[in-house]
């Protein structure tokens, strides 16, 4: 699945794949990704697979990296049944 603008996110997995979608279309490896985060190659690996382990510090910088931008907004619709 390719992110999409229009598409909210809801779940870890789908951050991690816009987090992957994008270090890749930057054209940067985990390794050199890993190198402006200050992790190592097997943690951002790790993250972008396990993106709720991420903290909310780490967001912020891999999105200014990777050149993403996080924006929350109200729901327009209900929220799922957890």
């Amino acid at each position: 699945m390719t992110p999409s603008p229009d598409h909210p996110l809801l779940t870890a997995a789908q951050l991690g794949q816009w987090l992957r979608a994008a270090r890749k279309q930057r054209g940067l490896t985990q390794a050199e990704l890993g190198a402006r985060l200050g992790l190592s190659q097997n943690r951002v690996s790790h993250l972008e697979s396990h993106a709720d382990e991420l903290s909310a510090k780490q967001l912020l910088t891999w999105c200014a990296v990777v050149g993403l931008e996080l924006s929350l907004r109200e729901r327009v619709a209900p929220p799922p049944e957890w």
